[in-house]
């Protein structure tokens, strides 16, 4: 929903998602409001300026001008940037999500910046032995299957400021617990390091599929951060809070069909780093994994490129 202002009268507009209709549309009585979220999509806080000419009343006079959106109905563009509340008001510094890539080369993207998953056994082979050659496919995530291969996705969470020593416990409040993924339910789903299945939250109506993990019950996901050294191998610079680290496992139909390849994807030569001359034609498609704190608000998009050989 979003509220409009017109001409000093407050205008609630609200309206609901796909889904949102399709329950109240059964007629059963089990539709009812039980939670709801706020976000500030359209403010950008950088245009708050703490050197306008006439003062410190006019800091947030850009911000208070910026057009406030209407209500969409598509959840999937919708409350992006959704506030959280902390009970605290002396905070100097807010937690983070960010992709650790120091762990070796297990964690990292490849040169283009993407994480590679390579759909079936094919594509794994092909890539794989370029791997074992010496050729620098960093990235490469086994679809088919996921155990076989070392490559995983990790994200840390918690403090990203070297103010604060990293031995220094974070503020449980600001540690993350709870994480969402969300990801194209046609392209893949979420599995550990040794390939179990995450448990399925729910797909909306846009086949997106929402997993929720949480620390001390998904421990194959979400554990504590415990080392608190100042190395490459950590991306969070103070106090650290908890990590999700993930693998994904390609859909049936992207292991079994170039359906999905053809209608959304391309065709793109793969390179080494040691020798860009020598390539590797694979169809690909282009997405992203999301990541979102469910107690810190804190979101980030994990680059994804479903591969095959061609």
């Amino acid at each position: 929903m979003a509220f409009l202002d017109n001409s000093g009268d407050i205008i609630l507009d609200a309206v609901l998602t796909d889904t949102g209709r399709m329950r109240l549309a059964k007629g059963d009585g089990s539709f009812k409001i039980v939670k709801f979220a706020l976000g500030d999509d359209e403010i950008n806080y950088e245009l708050f300026d703490t050197g306008h000419a006439s003062g410190s009343a006019y800091y947030d006079l850009d911000i208070l001008k910026t057009p406030v959106l209407e209500a969409f109905t598509d959840n999937a563009v919708s409350m992006k940037s959704k506030l959280v509340s902390i009970p605290r008001n002396n905070l100097l510094y807010l937690p983070v999500l960010k992709l650790n890539e120091g762990i070796g080369s297990e964690t990292k993207r490849d040169t283009s910046g993407y994480f590679l998953v390579a759909v079936d056994s094919d594509s794994e082979t092909e890539l794989a032995s370029h791997i074992s050659s010496g050729d620098s496919f960093d990235g490469v995530l086994y679809g088919e299957n996921p155990s076989a291969g070392a490559n995983r996705i990790r994200i840390d969470q918690g403090l990203d400021t070297t103010a604060i020593s990293p031995a220094v416990s974070i503020d449980p409040l600001l540690a993350e617990s709870l994480y969402r993924i969300d990801i194209d339910n046609r392209l893949g789903s979420i599995v550990s390091i040794d390939g179990t299945m995450a448990s399925l939250s729910f797909v909306d109506d846009d086949n997106i599929a929402t997993y929720f993990l949480s620390l001390g019950t998904d421990t194959d996901f979400v554990t504590e951060i415990t080392d608190t050294s100042v190395s490459t191998d950590m991306t969070i610079a103070g106090p650290r809070g908890t990590k999700i680290v993930f693998k994904i496992q390609s859909s049936l139909e992207l292991n079994s069909s170039d359906y999905f390849f053809d209608t959304l994807g391309f065709e793109e030569t793969i390179s080494d780093t040691a020798n860009l001359a020598a390539g590797y034609t694979f169809k690909q498609i282009k997405t992203t994994c999301r990541v979102t704190g469910v107690n810190t608000g804190y979101r980030i998009d994990a680059p994804i490129k479903f591969v095959k050989k061609n």
